[in-house]
């Protein structure tokens, strides 16, 4: 017994000079004003909690295992906040840009508002991809976060691509949907295609210039300033206009966003959490219902689903729809509760052969008014074999729409027979039938052009109106003797141009 208490008081005498040693070292090592001679070198001693307050740090940070703030952001802006991640750019246009925005407090609300639907995805990305947390603005400069934004070049969505660089990230764009204005296919496509420009340059702000002015142009444009033995950055190089307010504008916004209040701006409170979600459709099914299901107004539907550009929704296409978070159970609860009638008062009919609106109205039963407007079939043009028009459902179809066609459904046009008054010259003992016969026209159409009878002969040399295909009319110049100014028929094509010449390369 006696053993046992010495052995205990030993034990704690132990412990004691434990719980002293440490601090004592530590303060002789504090107050000792260098290492003695011949001893070890002592490491710099890091403490666990660092001094002064917590900085956030990035989800790229978080994700490589070290440790989280554990304060969450009061609202998305603060969460985007912390992800900025991109040098800053200095530069009389930024603070031009700047004060463009700060004066226009009425456009700022509504582009800021207008975004609220899309930009928590769009930081979820980022963060997920490990991407500066700036590029969730960088559709306030594109396109003001409208996702049915139309660029003068064509360029379409909130993220605005160019057709052909919507085929090569992917996004479909066919005669019932255009995923450049998809809120998620859009969303991906220009995150993959941001990341491949700064692995090309290695640069955000040149990323940027190339995602506006096309890769090939920036690499061109550095090339042209190593030759010559001057800078590469996004300021040295030579740009157009847009190009060159292009990174200045994001800055700006991103300032603004910083700090609203230095800028005298209000931004409209944006939850940190989802505004929407998605839910699976597994049948053909008409707008108007879905947002009937969902309690929401048509319109909502379509601000978090624009890609969609017909009544309605094939699933084969598109399985997905996008609703309010609160409206999605809402909608799948009544549509588990709807056991009669159709989904789809809609379906597709691909055209056997080429042929007139008015033919194609009459087949599908409807009028050729609503074919051309649901078809957006523009006036004096046929619809090609092989287009694949949107038609009333009747109650006898059951099947929906197929992939192929969900996926792939266009609608061709061709002209009409453009005519064009040209005059000819009667041969010897030429009859409004011999005429008739020699330019394949009906001789009532040329008796009645010339204003005599079907069975009047012309003098020799005479002047004779005829309307003749624009290039059987070239054809024949030799002996055609035009008058009067070039003239249509009603069937004549309206002429289309536009202005190619927007920067954008996309």
């Amino acid at each position: 017994m006696k053993i046992l208490h010495i052995a205990c008081l030993a034990c704690a005498l132990w412990l004691t000079g434990c719980a002293t040693t440490g601090p004592s070292q530590d303060s002789a090592a504090d107050s000792a004003p260098s290492t003695p001679t011949g001893a070890p070198p002592r490491t710099a001693h890091t403490p666990v909690i660092p001094n002064g307050p917590l900085r956030p740090i990035t989800a790229a940070q978080a994700s490589s295992g070290e440790v989280a703030s554990l304060s969450a952001p009061a609202d998305l802006w603060d969460r985007i906040r912390r992800g900025f991640a991109m040098p800053d750019l200095q530069h009389e246009l930024v603070q031009d840009r700047e004060q463009w925005y700060a004066t226009r407090p009425d456009y700022m609300q509504r582009m800021t508002e207008r975004s609220s639907k899309y930009l928590f995805h769009i930081v979820e990305e980022l963060e997920r991809r490990g991407m500066p947390t700036e590029l969730a603005l960088l559709p306030y400069i594109e396109s003001a976060f409208n996702p049915q934004a139309v660029s003068s070049a064509k360029a379409a969505g909130m993220w605005q691509f160019m057709p052909a660089t919507g085929n090569y990230f992917d996004l479909k764009q066919n005669a019932f949907r255009d995923d450049r204005r998809d809120v998620l296919a859009s969303t991906r496509a220009a995150l993959d295609y941001l990341q491949k420009l700064y692995g090309m340059f290695g640069d955000w702000h040149l990323a940027l210039a190339a995602y506006n002015w096309g890769e090939g142009s920036v690499g061109r444009a550095i090339a042209r300033n190593q030759k010559q033995g001057l800078g590469t950055s996004y300021t040295d190089l030579n740009m157009p206009a847009e190009t060159r307010m292009y990174v200045p504008k994001l800055q700006a916004v991103k300032n603004i966003v910083a700090n609203p209040e230095a800028f005298k701006t209000e931004l409209p409170l944006i939850e940190n959490h989802p505004y929407f979600q998605t839910v699976d459709i597994t049948h053909d099914i008409d707008v108007a219902l879905v947002a009937t299901l969902a309690g929401i107004r048509e319109e909502d539907f379509r601000a978090l689903n624009p890609s969609f550009n017909k009544p309605v929704i094939l699933a084969a296409g598109t399985p997905q729809i996008l609703l309010p978070w609160d409206n999605a159970k809402v909608f799948q609860r009544n549509l588990d509760a709807r056991r009669e009638g159709q989904y789809a008062s809609w379906t597709v009919w691909s055209v056997p052969s080429t042929m007139t609106v008015s033919e194609a109205a009459q087949r599908a039963g409807m009028s050729e008014n609503d074919l051309r407007s649901i078809n957006n079939i523009p006036p004096r043009m046929l619809i090609k074999a092989g287009s694949a028009l949107m038609v009333p459902r009747s109650s006898a179809i059951r099947q929906d729409v197929s992939s192929h066609l969900a996926d792939n459904g266009q609608v061709a046009f061709s002209p009409e027979i453009v005519t064009r008054r040209t005059t000819v010259r009667a041969r010897k003992g030429e009859t409004v039938a011999s005429i008739a016969r020699r330019y394949k026209l009906s001789a009532a159409s040329v008796a009645d052009w010339n204003d005599v009878r079907a069975s009047a002969a012309f003098k020799l040399g005479e002047q004779v109106v005829v309307y003749l295909p624009v290039r059987q009319a070239t054809q024949a110049r030799g002996t055609v003797a035009r008058s009067g100014s070039a003239k249509r028929s009603a069937a004549a094509p309206v002429r289309r141009g536009g202005n190619p010449s927007k920067v954008k390369r996309r």
